[in-house]
């Protein structure tokens, strides 16, 4: 890593790999974050579809020809090899101003401000393959924890996706026997000496069922991607999966660097703890969880090969809880909006309806909470300090209130959280 670049938007460009089969439904995944007239970029299709005019979509082009390379895997597509060399073939196109290119799938949903974010923080002009890893432990040894899941989105830095260009077809000829794309660019990279850049913003996803638990206890980094989309729960009950994704895109709009970022704080006079992921979800829980254990994503979700084992995850997680006592109430975002007045965003979170299980501890319970408010001021410059959880507060709070006011931001000097 060198200085800061001012990397903009205008400066990267998408290579998004799709499937004419999946386009119709797919196509509305890209809907979502795609920015017509700001974002650049592709999307690279098997043949050619119907399109209408004015849908907000990039420019679809179909992939060449691969037929000449060899592909040996019996579990794996061919499509492998040609989604593999969707970067170099972005690159023949002849962009002027590129700095990166961006790949992803077209289930793949990015926040555009954050990606810019990231790669502003490394040297285009040096050679960089950055992405991150699967969330499941058995997938990244079967792959190789070296690379860069296409899912989640990797992107890779002007002069080396020139170098990539030069060899790729070469190289891919040596690798009959791989299963998929990643790990053919990723092949091609350790002949290039080019080792992976982590980011943790990136998300592949080899996860089933809600994502609660992970979009709940987001590292301290900027959320980059979404993916399979289509294989786990709406990220918001009672929506569908556009919808809430689109839903999520209130509080992306008003602070893109905050989005999932998780703060804690606790009541002293309820005994209770609470997580803020921001725009996303408010969890109180009775009795008091230390933040070690906060920060850990419970597992709402099954792994890859759809068991509840632990041992599968390339993370650290923590269990649900199964006393009713200690089970979380959810209060998920409503409403964002940035008041002119305080130069605050105010987000309002309601209850889950979902009726909490009886529960005989002698404490006040969560249950009498029906709504969170949360104010946080806008912070864009936030990841250019080094890297802090934000610190949480109540405000004024009040024994027969069913609103919870909580205020989110940096945290002040000798702040801690702590009961």
């Amino acid at each position: 890593m060198s200085e800061r670049q001012d990397t903009e938007v205008k400066h990267i460009v998408f290579g998004i790999a799709g499937s004419s089969n999946l386009w119709h439904i797919r196509k509305e995944y890209i809907k979502i974050w795609w920015r017509p007239n700001k974002t650049r970029g592709v999307v690279w299709l098997d043949q050619k579809v119907k399109t209408q005019k004015n849908e907000g979509l990039p420019n679809i082009h179909i992939s060449g020809d691969t037929s000449k390379f060899r592909y040996t895997n019996r579990q794996g597509q061919r499509s492998a090899l040609r989604i593999s060399r969707v970067v170099t073939e972005t690159l023949k196109l002849g962009m002027k101003d590129v700095r990166w290119f961006v790949m992803g799938d077209d289930d793949t949903v990015f926040m555009v401000d954050n990606v810019v974010r990231i790669l502003s923080k490394y040297n285009h002009k040096h050679f960089y393959y950055i992405g991150s890893s699967s969330e499941s432990h058995v997938q990244n040894m079967h792959f190789s924890y070296a690379m860069a899941y296409g899912g989640g989105g990797f992107a890779i830095s002007y002069p080396l996706a020139q170098e990539l260009a030069k060899m790729q077809d070469r190289c891919i000829q040596r690798y009959p026997a791989l299963y998929g794309s990643d790990d053919r660019i990723q092949a091609c990279m350790a002949e290039l000496g080019v080792p992976l850049t982590k980011e943790a913003g990136f998300h592949q996803y080899d996860v089933y069922g809600d994502l609660l638990g992970l979009l709940g206890a987001h590292p301290v980094a900027p959320l980059v991607s979404l993916h399979h989309l289509d294989v786990v729960q709406p990220i918001f009950p009672r929506m569908t999966r556009v919808s809430a994704l689109k839903h999520l895109m209130r509080s992306v709009n008003e602070d893109s660097g905050s989005i999932m970022q998780q703060s804690i704080c606790y009541d002293r006079h309820n005994y209770w703890s609470i997580s803020v992921s921001w725009g996303y979800v408010v969890q109180i829980l009775r009795g008091v969880l230390s933040p070690r254990e906060m920060e850990m994503p419970s597992r709402t979700f099954l792994n890859w090969y759809r068991r509840a084992d632990y041992t599968a995850y390339a993370f650290n997680t923590r269990p649900v809880a199964r006393h009713p006592c200690q089970k979380p109430f959810v209060y998920y975002m409503s409403n964002t909006h940035f008041d002119s007045t305080t130069k605050q965003v105010i987000g309002v979170y309601n209850h889950d309806k979902s009726k909490p299980p009886f529960c005989r501890w002698r404490m006040n319970s969560p249950e009498k909470i029906t709504s969170v408010v949360v104010t946080k001021k806008p912070d864009p410059l936030r990841w250019k300090k080094s890297p802090r959880r934000d610190c949480c507060r109540i405000l004024s709070p009040q024994k027969k209130a069913t609103t919870l006011y909580l205020w989110v931001g940096s945290c002040q000097e000798g702040e801690v959280t702590e009961l």
